[in-house]
Formats: structure tokens, C-alpha cells, sequence
């Protein structure tokens, strides 16, 4: 396997930046994932990656070598589509031979036999062997697809949001099996998703990328707990992160004048440095704590609406103006337009400059 570097990549097409002076690096064996929105320029990245595309600017490096002049082919790299990439009338096992047939190649008939083999049976498709690919479902056809770039042993894996066309069960299965396959292949995979729970569920690295832009790289961890702007920490969480706006005056922190109210501690202030003033505060939804019944610290609010999810509740909550969601317990009740009580866990509050929309926290 090998590892993989973008210098400064650009590349636009027309008056459209696509991607904008890109730098990465992504460590052999390492299970690597770009994270963001459609538009973003996740999947422009991963074809100058392998040279459908052509940068406008940068170096690209696959294993220490500068691969900007090589075409695809040379590149050593295999590429999994959205959309299943087989033949419908060849066999399974035509499939997963084509990529190796080739005269480049030239490998002998039982090497061939032994790859596809090997292949079809760590992707648990060994029975499909005979079976015409048009006669597939979804999961079977996109497990062959993988199959036909494992069976290359390429150095380096490039996957373009590959489970999007699945339903919700058969993305969580295959979720698991690809980083289960990834660890047993000590393969270097560059995975590119919008999916935020596919991103913190596999990668070993995350980087958010917006605009053509990287907003943030580290561990999905880091990535969660500390967000370093307001893009990062609303993108990243299901339920999104809720936001309030407040000032900081003194060790207070008002977001309604008289009613949402806060003090401070003296940690709470230093961890921003002694900011004051206009500020804008995220706080995730497991974060917040409700009472039936008015406590020291808790704000009064009114239930809005409830989700009930089976291993927990998600439950809306008004205060004025504001609609926020809280994840409870499966065992809560409470009525719809009933009153409700609030508590922030002032520990876990996120402080935004509402200008900058950078994160204020100095670990950050």
C-alpha cells in the first residue's frame, strides 16, 4: 500500500474553483475520508487522484512519487464509482476477471482463478460466482464492484460516496465489512461521502472540506468535540448541533434578557480568553437536559414536538423564539405543548465569533 500527498491542488472548470489549493496527506494503510456537502468538491478530488481529471495547479504524490504527468492507467489506483460500474450480461466472475485480463498484465489464467476466488469469498459473494450481474440485488452488485478493485491490488483504494445508492440497512452492513476489509487488507482508502455518520463510523481521519476548501482534518473524536468553526460543528452530528445567539457580559452569558440567563465560571472564560461581547453558542442536543419540574439553573420552555427513535427520544423544545432538540431516554413523557424545563451542561458549550464564525475555544 502507499501513501498519498496533495501540494497546493487547483482546479477549476471555467470561472468555478472546484477545488482551491488543496493540501493533504494520507498515511499508508490509512483509512482516510473527505467529508462535506454536494458541491463541495469531493468527488473533483478524488478523480485528480487518479488522473481522470487534471489539475490546474499542484503536485499529486502516490507513494513519494509525483504522478502529475502519469495517465490512470499508471497511476496503480483503483476507483469505486457511485454508481455500480459492471457489465450486466458477464458473469460475476467475468466481472471480477476484466479488471485483470488486460495484456499490460499478462498474468497467467490460475493466478487470475486464485485473485477471484480469494476476492469472492472475503466479500462473501463466492456463490454469485456463476450468476449474471443484471440478476443481482443492489448490495450484491456494489459488493462485486468492490471486488473488481480489490482483486488489482492496487496501491491505493478511491471510493466516491460508494453505499449512497443503498438502503439504510444494507449501508450499515457494508459500513462495517468495507473498514473490517480495509484493516485486513492494511489497504490505504481514500473514501469520499456526505454522509457524516459513514465518515465517523470508518475513518481513521476526517477532513471537512467546503467550497473547495478544507476546514478542518483530525480524528472523527476531534472532529466532534471541537469543531474549529460554525460549518464544521452544524455538519457534523445527528441531531445537528443547535445555536443560540448571546452575548458575554461580565461572567454572564444572556441569550434572553431576564429569562436565559447563565453564569459563567472562571474556566468557562478562560477556555475563550476572556472574550466579551456579541457571541454566537452551539450545544449538541445530548448536551441538554430536561426537568418536568423547575430547578436551580433550569430555563422554562414549552415541548414543541417528540421523535421517539426506539433507543432514545428526540424532543423539541421552544423557549421564545428558539427550536432546539434534546436526546432523552426512551423512557421520558411528556405532552406535546406542555411545559418543560432546561439545563445546558455549561461544560460542553461551544463559543463562536458570530464574525469570524471561528470557534473561540483555545484547544480549538
Amino acid at each position: 500500500m502507499a501513501d498519498v500527498k496533495l501540494e497546493n491542488v487547483t482546479k477549476r472548470f471555467g470561472a468555478v474553483t472546484a477545488i482551491n489549493r488543496l493540501n493533504l496527506e494520507i498515511k499508508s494503510g490509512e483509512f482516510f475520508v473527505l467529508l462535506g456537502p454536494t458541491g463541495a468538491g469531493k468527488t473533483t478530488t478524488l478523480r485528480c487522484v487518479a488522473g481522470l481529471e487534471r489539475q490546474d495547479e499542484g503536485n499529486i504524490y502516490i507513494d513519494g512519487v509525483n504522478v502529475n504527468d502519469y495517465d490512470p492507467a499508471n497511476r496503480d489506483v483503483a476507483f469505486v464509482f457511485q454508481y455500480y460500474s459492471l457489465y450486466p450480461h458477464y458473469t460475476v466472475r467475468q466481472n471480477l476477471e476484466f479488471p485483470l485480463k488486460p495484456r499490460i498484465r499478462k498474468l497467467p489464467q490460475d493466478e487470475i482463478d486464485r485473485r477471484v476466488e480469494r476476492v469472492a469469498k472475503i466479500l462473501h459473494i463466492d456463490h454469485l460466482l456463476d450468476r449474471k450481474s443484471n440478476n443481482l440485488s443492489g448490495g450484491e452488485m456494489q459488493r462485486v464492484t468492490i471486488g473488481r478493485a480489490i482483486v488489482r491490488n492496487p496501491k491505493v483504494f478511491l471510493m466516491d460516496e460508494p453505499l449512497s445508492n443503498l438502503d439504510a440497512k444494507l449501508r450499515e452492513e457494508l459500513r462495517a465489512e468495507l473498514k473490517r476489509l480495509q484493516i485486513d487488507l492494511g489497504a490505504t482508502m481514500f473514501f469520499v461521502t456526505h454522509d457524516q455518520i459513514e465518515a465517523m463510523t470508518m475513518a481513521d481521519r476526517i477532513a471537512v472540506l467546503n467550497k473547495g476548501r478544507i476546514l478542518q482534518m483530525g480524528k472523527p473524536f476531534d472532529i466532534y468535540n471541537h469543531p474549529k468553526n460554525i460549518f464544521v460543528a452544524s455538519f457534523v452530528g445527528s441531531p445537528a448541533m443547535n445555536f443560540f445567539n448571546g452575548e458575554i457580559t461580565g461572567d454572564r452569558l444572556v441569550i434572553i434578557p431576564g429569562r436565559f440567563v447563565f453564569k459563567l465560571e472562571r474556566s468557562d472564560l478562560e477556555k475563550i480568553e476572556g472574550y466579551t461581547g456579541k457571541v454566537k453558542i452551539g450545544i449538541r442536543p445530548e448536551d441538554i437536559t430536561l426537568s418536568s419540574s423547575q430547578k436551580e439553573g433550569y430555563q422554562k420552555g414549552m415541548i414543541y414536538a417528540i421523535e421517539n427513535m426506539g433507543m432514545e427520544k428526540i424532543v423539541t423544545v421552544k423557549v421564545e423564539d428558539y427550536i432546539f432538540k434534546v436526546i432523552c431516554k426512551p423512557d421520558f413523557h411528556a405532552e406535546i405543548n406542555s411545559n418543560i424545563y432546561v439545563a445546558f451542561n455549561k461544560g460542553k458549550i461551544h463559543f463562536f465569533n458570530p464574525e469570524t464564525r471561528e470557534n473561540l475555544e483555545k484547544e480549538a
